[in-house]
């Protein structure tokens, strides 16, 4: 695990710790050509073969969203479930990364602003720092994804707590200095929520507390390597975040997730302003949307915010868990309030 400091762990074949990097330029380079040949292209026109329409009802007058659509995603044809994280740029191009250490590229096809398919599917295996794929499990449970200012990603992982930094998803993955004190998050309650926020800062956000008190809050950080200072979140109750994503106002939406066996899955979205990420207090987000029949009730993991058609739109994901009973769903939001 990396340590307080930002240490990491030497690497084995497969990304596990431990164990000398021999023949560590020769493994580079094989590796990035099997990175290469295991990257699968769908370039096909036909975008209703990977994701159909699904319509969605307006929400109530009043409400700070809108509600235009979405997509139910065919995980036989992309051929993986378990979409735990999103991004959305101004050009409609999708990066969503699974937690079993894969990752798929995609361009969002929208009529009016509302979901029609996506097009110009992409994916492969996300690598370790020699080029070698990352194993599904302890090593390749990716969690969180953030774009970098200068072009790049970076990746937050559980189970084996730490943040990966990508070139592109061709080339290996590098550590970076993760948070003081997230070596200690439980292993399938760490780092789902990763944003670079509109000032170059990072925010990243623990899903689960493993200190006994305050249990209602959630460790968080803000800044990034060397520069990371410590904050708390409050998520609704019986809720976690599951995801971050930056605002151009210098703020941030939160999506909450919550499960019981009674009520199933439970959603929020909430907004952070730019002065309570800065400020010393306690993060608590003001309540956009709580999910409520008629609206899809699901596993949604991945949040994305982008300007499109004059609106900022807000797109969630869902991880169907590699379960035949979830589905892997894409909604579209858009607000109404700036």
């Amino acid at each position: 695990m990396a340590g307080p400091g930002g240490g990491a762990p030497r690497e084995a074949s497969g990304g596990a710790p431990g164990g000398r990097r021999r023949g560590w330029r020769r493994r580079t380079v094989l590796g990035g050509a099997l990175g290469g040949l295991l990257a699968c292209v769908s370039a096909s026109s036909q975008h209703e073969s990977v994701a159909r329409p699904l319509a969605l009802e307006p929400l109530p007058a009043g409400s700070k969203l809108d509600a235009l659509g979405g997509l139910v995603l065919d995980t036989g044809v992309i051929g993986f479930g378990g979409l735990s994280a999103l991004h959305v740029d101004d050009a409609l191009n999708l990066t969503a990364i699974a937690d079993i250490g894969r990752w798929l590229t995609a361009r969002l096809v929208l009529r009016d602003n509302v979901p029609q398919g996506l097009a110009e599917l992409r994916s492969g295996r996300l690598l370790d720092g020699a080029g070698l794929p990352l194993a599904r499990g302890h090593a390749g449970d990716a969690e969180s994804l953030a774009k970098l200012p200068g072009g790049g990603w970076l990746v937050g992982f559980e189970r084996w707590h730490r943040i990966r930094a990508y070139a592109d998803f061709a080339s290996p993955g590098r550590y970076v200095a993760a948070p003081p004190g997230l070596e200690a998050a439980p292993p399938n309650g760490g780092l789902e929520s990763l944003a670079v926020l509109a000032d170059g800062q990072w925010l990243a956000i623990e899903e689960q507390n493993p200190w006994p008190a305050p249990a209602e809050t959630r460790p968080a950080w803000i800044g990034g390597p060397a520069r990371w200072r410590r904050k708390l979140y409050l998520p609704a109750p019986g809720f976690d975040p599951a995801d971050v994503a930056p605002l151009p106002d210098g703020g941030a939406l939160v999506l909450e997730r919550s499960f019981t066996i009674l009520a199933g899955f439970g959603t929020r979205i909430v907004r952070l302003s730019a002065a309570q990420l800065e400020g010393d207090e306690v993060m608590e987000g003001e309540e956009l949307l709580r999910f409520a029949p008629p609206l899809p009730m699901d596993n949604f993991e991945g949040v994305s915010v982008f300007p499109h058609g004059g609106r900022q739109l807000v797109a969630l994901i869902s991880d169907d868990n590699q379960n035949f009973l979830q589905r892997s769903l894409l909604l579209l939001f858009a607000l109404n309030d700036g």
